[in-house]
């Protein structure tokens, strides 16, 4: 239900980034196990990730670099944010889609609504600074997640204020304000809290 409302208001939709599709280029990554090129030591030194996914930006001429949704990720290996307890499987399926790009980079609202929550989940793979958002189309309720934004942004979100579509609300923010990640996006629709 949601998945055909979603593509019925496609085309009033925001940009959630700056993206020109005219003259901007897309790098679709790939961080499963069948991506020989990142290694185990790139994955767990912070510098290192972060320098990769430039060089592959760089080297594609790309302005984004996505990861995909649905995606079984080896890189969440390099936490323990994802490990179950209880000894249950790890979670390494990746629930959203990340935009990789600069840290700074603005992140805007794809379309109106209100903050539901927002949080500093500071452990190290976390969500690091988030915010969630809450929206309705022809009656049904739905969420947005902005994950790893810089932290000065939550500082000025108040739980419960109208956000306008296309309302800057954050920017990618760096690593040790973000889980620790190389400076990118995780956009995630959600249908139930």
């Amino acid at each position: 239900m949601l998945e055909n409302l979603l593509r019925k208001y496609q085309s009033t939709f925001h940009p959630v980034v700056p993206f020109d599709a005219k003259n901007d280029k897309l790098l679709l990554f790939d961080f499963t196990l069948q991506n020989r090129t990142l290694t185990e030591d790139i994955i767990n030194d912070n510098i290192k990730f972060s320098v990769y996914i430039d060089q592959q930006l760089r080297q594609a001429d790309a302005k984004y670099g996505i990861g995909g949704y649905n995606e079984h990720r080896t890189i969440y290996s390099r936490s323990t944010a994802f490990d179950n307890p209880g000894g249950e499987e790890p979670r390494r399926l990746h629930l959203g889609i990340d935009i990789w790009g600069k840290a700074g980079t603005p992140v805007f609202a794809p379309m109106g609504g209100m903050v539901h929550s927002f949080a500093f989940n500071n452990n190290f793979g976390d969500y690091g600074a988030t915010i969630i958002l809450l929206h309705q189309l022809d009656g049904i309720g739905f969420y947005t997640l902005y994950g790893h934004v810089s932290l000065k942004d939550i500082s000025f979100v108040t739980k419960g204020s109208y956000v306008n579509i296309g309302q800057e609300i954050a920017h990618f923010g760096l690593p040790n304000e973000n889980g620790q990640w190389p400076p990118h996006l995780h956009f995630q629709v959600i249908i139930d809290m």
